[in-house]
């Protein structure tokens, strides 16, 4: 039975430090200190929908459809994975995002209501 990786101690949520890596073919035991990448200190529920994002090649309506969520829950939840992998300083407003926004209005990808609340960001 496969185990995960834990990515905070069960104890009391901090962070945790790789120390042993081992090889089932070979036996070779490697010691020291190891650091988790960005993607292994993620919350389960971030990585589950990374692993969606990337399997639908980050087509919005598609993740939409899977999850059963609306395309300003779906913006969330990458802004989020965004921000928790670090770059929510890189998230920067763009001049062509209002018309992005009503280019998938227009093609019926959103909402009027999800257009608007869009907008409003």
């Amino acid at each position: 039975m496969k185990k995960e990786l834990l990515s905070q101690c069960p104890i009391c949520s901090g962070a945790i430090e790789v120390t042993e890596f081992k090889c089932y073919s070979c036996e070779s035991t490697i010691r020291g200190s190891f650091t988790l990448s960005k993607f292994h200190q993620l919350p389960k529920e971030q990585i589950e929908f990374a692993e969606i994002f990337i399997k639908n090649r980050g087509n919005i309506k598609e993740i939409e459809r899977e999850l059963g969520i609306s395309y300003p829950t779906v913006k969330g939840k990458l802004d989020s994975l965004i921000e928790s992998l670090g770059y929510k300083n890189q998230i920067l407003y763009s001049p062509s995002k209002n018309q992005d926004i009503l280019e998938q209005l227009d093609r019926g990808e959103i909402s009027p209501e999800e257009a608007i609340e869009l907008l409003k960001k």
